[in-house]
């Protein structure tokens, strides 16, 4: 195939051309055998084959890489360059394993930015929408100190952890969830649809609706009536949500009300607890400097107000203090225990360490919480469900017998 390309020459001047090679790859390895450095290079589209390219790019950008994708991308990295297997080999070989179209392109943008002489923390820095900064920042700590297979180790554990926590947090919510959105469409089905028969033939032979009865028509009625204008209703309220939580005003009042659920808020507290311990613990393991893990921490942290805490440690490690300080004067935030073993941590010198048994004692507790947490919530919706039904069968039940009898 015919590439359009820009090299660097030996003397520095940089210049365009063109040039047929098997694919990119190669044209960088014919260009620097002769002493240039491939910049970029772009294959020569057939005349009228433009908008399909634009489109197929298109497509490959909506795709996105899953969190499973980059723990094994990681992983499988790691183990390859433990037996020994160079940088660019090793991406080569998960080129061929990956089935993703999006990550296929991502792996040969790394392989072509290692192969005109970048490194790997380089490389994946150019991918930031793919990579987040903890990724690149453990990277770029283990290329600097030698380790970097251990490194990667590091990360994709971390990532691991952390989405085997949000899985446990979101399966402990899903089931409630579905009942819930099951539950609402039968009953609007039954309001809209099986409720004004009956009631068409209680007004018929003229029966005495009980209380409960009226009630059930009165919502049968208005649903009839005002169906579109409640379903745009909720259309404009999520819309109104999801527009408000990208304000900052707006997310720091979600953040805010997460904080002060009750069945929620113990849940997050010992979640965001048990992902900040191990993303520190990760990041000082890799020889990450103790400000910059602060950084990348709070970044990672979805929470506005975590996010707070963890800024206020690193301005007060910059004055020289110690940061147990800031996450005890936040134990409403943060679970007094983490501020604690932060403390043990700075005065015996094994922060890392402490901080890497605080996250998996987090982890099980959150673990133990979402087990709970379904165990109350299954019985809890079938009480629910049984007064919902009960309620509703005896409202539509009681005339009819009433109207049997006076037939």
């Amino acid at each position: 195939m015919r590439f359009r390309y820009k090299a660097q020459k030996a003397d520095g001047n940089f210049y365009e051309g063109q040039r047929d090679a098997a694919d990119k790859f190669a044209l960088s390895r014919e260009l620097r055998a002769e002493g240039e450095t491939l910049v970029s290079a772009f294959e020569s589209g057939r005349k009228g084959n433009g908008g399909a390219s634009r489109l197929r790019d298109l497509f490959q950008f909506l795709k996105r890489v899953s969190i499973h994708e980059k723990i094994m991308f990681t992983r499988n990295l790691a183990g390859m360059l433990t037996a020994g297997l160079t940088v660019s080999r090793a991406l080569g070989v998960l080129l061929r394993q990956t089935h993703s179209s999006k990550f296929k392109t991502i792996i040969k943008g790394l392989m072509e930015r290692i192969s005109s002489g970048e490194s790997l923390s380089q490389a994946l820095a150019a991918h930031k929408e793919i990579f987040p900064p903890i990724i690149i920042s453990m990277v770029r700590a283990g290329e600097e100190g030698g380790n970097l297979s251990v490194s990667l180790f590091y990360v994709s554990d971390q990532l691991d952890r952390v989405y085997a926590l949000e899985r446990k947090v979101r399966a402990a919510l899903m089931y409630p969830a579905i009942v819930v959105t099951v539950m609402a469409l039968v009953g609007v089905i039954m309001f809209v649809y099986v409720v004004p028969k009956l009631t068409s033939a209680f007004t018929e032979f003229n029966v005495t609706l009980p209380l409960s009865t009226r009630i059930v028509i009165a919502v049968s009625d208005f649903l009839q009536h005002n169906l579109f204008i409640g379903i745009a209703s909720v259309v404009v309220l999520i819309v109104a949500l999801v527009t408000a939580a990208k304000s900052a005003r707006g997310k720091r009042f979600i953040d805010f009300t997460l904080l002060h659920i009750p069945v929620i808020a113990p849940i997050l507290r010992e979640a965001t607890a048990a992902r900040t311990a191990a993303t520190l613990s990760s990041l000082l393991s890799s020889g990450v400097p103790v400000i910059t893990a602060l950084q990348i921490t709070a970044d990672v942290l979805p929470n506005t107000y975590y996010r707070d805490v963890l800024l206020l440690a690193r301005s007060a490690i910059e004055k020289g203090e110690p940061m147990s300080g800031i996450f005890r004067a936040n134990e409403h935030i943060f679970p007094p225990l983490l501020s604690e073993m932060v403390g043990v941590g700075e005065e015996t010198g094994k922060l890392s360490s402490m901080l890497k048994e605080t996250g998996v004692f987090f982890e099980v507790e959150v673990e133990q919480r979402t087990k709970n947490l379904s165990t109350l919530i299954e019985p809890a919706l079938m009480v629910i469900v049984g007064i919902v039904v009960g309620f509703f069968a005896i409202a539509m039940i009681s005339p009819a017998y009433s109207l049997m009898n006076s037939i």
